[in-house]
């Protein structure tokens, strides 16, 4: 096993030897953690009971899987991950939107996993050999489970993929004792004294949907690609790879999401999750429930690690993806620091999901509408250009920025922002909405219907039949 030496340089033919079983395996592993678990606590926490708080979680995953499957063919197409192939719409510039936004999702999304993931190991530690509950108690535990996460990020994906296989086997059985553990205290009612969040049922349960549901498989919309870009299209077609994508992101996300409702509503956990799992464990589950904590999150956290590198190394072409990695990490942990000692977790949570769904939405549309009007046909090497300081190619546009596809993602952007309801931010656009959060399905449709406008009438940019080396700048050239 050594260190990846890859960042988001063109994967060679013949090291694309993942196939369809790696992706089940590694999208199913990775998020069988508490970092994933927590957001089936959330529709319990909105107020919501068990079948409510079951179908607006069923509903938001699969409108989002349907919505993010089928980014996962432009990496098998592009040997590359997802924001440096979002170049050849958004241009090699403008591909940086893409980064921004994967930066974002994963940094959210790792420190959330070490946060709850450190919050159960100290629980379970505090009641099996009597661990004192403390600051400094906290940010130890945080900075070892960080630790062991960038240790397996920095290794890269071929570590990280053996680690999902493992934890795919052993975490289903942890889940499973934890069903036994639980069922005696479960009820369908949610907890004593947590009322409907938005005052009433559908609008809390259409915010459940989003939240908890469709946030799952839209935190994947950057990072599918990574995992994808080592699959060869000459061996896996792209419907076998869908399909791959739709099983593991549905199993994935459906299991754990599932198992943290089911223990919710067994922990009477209102306002906090971390806190009544523990407390209302039984002895005997203590110790598997310590492992679930510790293996789950180095899993998840590091893929999020490994991903934020990658995006990091995008942005700043001169780092190397073991540099980065160690940089986000540092930025990570600190965002652990800030949701234990600062920030409420309820209204944390509730709030980054929201906000990261209206801007990523637009560009994982426009993303797939470029995907199918190009018909999958790309040119790595002019997807390189920025990486490799260069100039020119098929994706260089308008000094290396797509206008119209970056303005429908702002415009997107810009209506998804005005229309969501977080605990912490209200858009102005709720008032045409009825109070009700549409924020995804406006900032999706308007990012979509706006790129589609602007680009009616003119042709994808084709790549070319015999590309110049990325290696050698080429000559600065306009395209619409």
């Amino acid at each position: 096993m050594q260190i990846e030496q890859r960042g988001v340089d063109t994967i060679p033919e013949a090291e694309r030897t993942s196939g369809p079983r790696d992706l089940i395996s590694i999208l199913l592993g990775s998020n069988l953690c508490l970092g994933v678990i927590v957001f089936g606590w959330l529709p319990v926490s909105f107020g919501l009971g068990l079948w409510p708080a079951v179908t607006s979680v069923l509903a938001g995953t699969v409108v989002g899987v349907i919505v993010t499957a089928p980014l996962a063919l432009v990496s098998l197409r592009t040997a590359t991950n997802l924001s440096t192939s979002s170049g050849a719409f958004f241009g090699v510039r403008g591909r940086l939107v893409g980064s921004i936004v994967g930066l974002l999702l994963s940094l959210g999304y790792t420190a959330l996993t070490l946060w709850i993931g450190g919050d159960v190991m100290i629980g379970t530690l505090a009641r099996l050999v009597g661990l004192p509950d403390g600051g400094a108690v906290h940010a130890a535990v945080y900075t070892v489970l960080a630790g062991c996460t960038v240790v397996a990020a920095v290794y890269g994906y071929r570590l990280l993929l053996r680690l999902s296989k493992a934890l795919a086997i052993g975490m289903t059985l942890l889940l499973a004792l934890g069903i036994v553990a639980y069922a005696g205290d479960f009820t369908a009612a949610p907890p004593p004294d947590t009322p409907y969040l938005l005052g009433s049922f559908w609008p809390t349960w259409l915010l459940s949907a989003v939240a908890a549901g469709l946030s799952g498989p839209i935190a994947f919309i950057t990072l599918l690609g990574d995992y994808t870009r080592y699959m060869s299209p000459q061996r896996h077609s792209s419907r076998t790879v869908w399909w791959a994508t739709c099983a593991g992101l549905l199993l994935g996300l459906l299991v754990p999401q599932l198992f943290g409702t089911f223990t919710a509503l067994a922990a009477r956990a209102g306002l906090d999750y971390a806190g009544p799992l523990v407390d209302t464990s039984p002895v005997w589950y203590l110790v598997p429930l310590f492992l679930a904590a510790t293996a789950g999150s180095v899993g998840n956290a590091g893929l999020m690690l490994y991903s934020m590198g990658l995006d990091l190394d995008a942005i700043i072409p001169r780092a190397t993806r073991t540099a980065a990695t160690l940089v986000v990490a540092v930025v990570a942990t600190a965002f652990v620091f800030l949701g234990h000692f600062a920030w409420d977790a309820q209204s944390a949570m509730t709030s980054f999901v929201l906000l990261l769904t209206a801007i990523g939405t637009p560009w994982a549309v426009i993303t797939l509408m470029g995907h199918a009007r190009c018909g999958g046909a790309y040119d790595p090497e002019a997807l390189q250009v920025y990486n490799r300081r260069a100039k020119g190619g098929a994706y260089w546009y308008r000094a290396g920025w797509e206008p119209r596809a970056t303005a429908a993602w702002t415009l997107g952007a810009v209506v998804g922002l005005s229309a969501v309801s977080t605990p912490l931010y209200e858009g102005p656009l709720l008032s045409l909405t009825g109070g009700v959060d549409c924020s995804f399905i406006l900032s999706g449709l308007v990012g979509g219907v706006v790129y589609a406008a602007l680009t009616a009438t003119s042709k994808a940019a084709a790549p070319a039949a015999d590309p110049a080396p990325a290696s050698a700048p080429e000559p600065e050239t306009a395209a619409s």
